[in-house]
């Protein structure tokens, strides 16, 4: 079972942008509560709140032992931008908006044997149209290094997850959107109900 799902926000400049906020110059980490992964179902339900729930692809990584990473594959971060929004205003925490039941849809885990984690391709296709493509080249904190920075500062455990962000492109989700997630090699479709 997966204890920790540890993000980071603001990892590609365009995104940061997109949401008009500053570029980092420190990683910003932000913890998601294991409890949130769902791996390979076939469905999103999102709460049945009327809030905006925004999509966010991510390539995910799976802590093994010696805490070096094992797998890696396709996540959805999702984010509940209304929510965010209005804590943000009031200088409170975000757990509320990232840490909902089913908030990180996973697909299934797969080697990183032949995986350059410098040099992978995301992408998110949203009822036929592109939202998200980029690279992991485009990180401002390289996977790598995340891997250590979280090690030297958090207690990191063997199965935990870290999410590498999120690319611009960033939107909400309706019921009944398909979506179809790229991360290298893995692709996951899910349906919105």
């Amino acid at each position: 079972m997966i204890q920790n799902i540890w993000c980071i926000g603001r990892s590609y400049a365009e995104h940061a942008k997109e949401l008009n906020n500053e570029i980092p110059d420190t990683p910003l980490i932000f913890l998601k509560s294991g409890a949130c992964a769902e791996i390979n179902l076939n469905e999103i339900k999102l709460p049945n709140i009327k809030d905006e729930f925004h999509y966010e692809l991510e390539l995910a990584l799976r802590f093994g032992a010696k805490l070096e990473f094992d797998a890696y594959t396709v996540a959805i971060d999702l984010t509940n931008r209304s929510a965010q929004e209005k804590l943000k205003a009031k200088g409170k925490p975000w757990t509320l908006a990232k840490s909902f039941k089913g908030a990180c849809p996973l697909g299934n885990w797969h080697s990183l044997h032949k995986q350059d984690l410098k040099n992978i391709e995301l992408e998110l296709i949203i009822n036929g149209e592109t939202k998200q493509k980029a690279n992991t080249k485009l990180l401002l904190f390289p996977v790598e290094e995340m891997r250590q920075y979280l090690l030297e500062n958090f207690p990191v455990q063997e199965g935990d997850v870290y999410l590498s962000g999120t690319p611009a492109g960033v939107g909400p989700l309706r019921k009944q959107d398909e979506l179809i997630a790229r991360v290298a090699d893995v692709e996951k479709r899910w349906t919105v109900i």
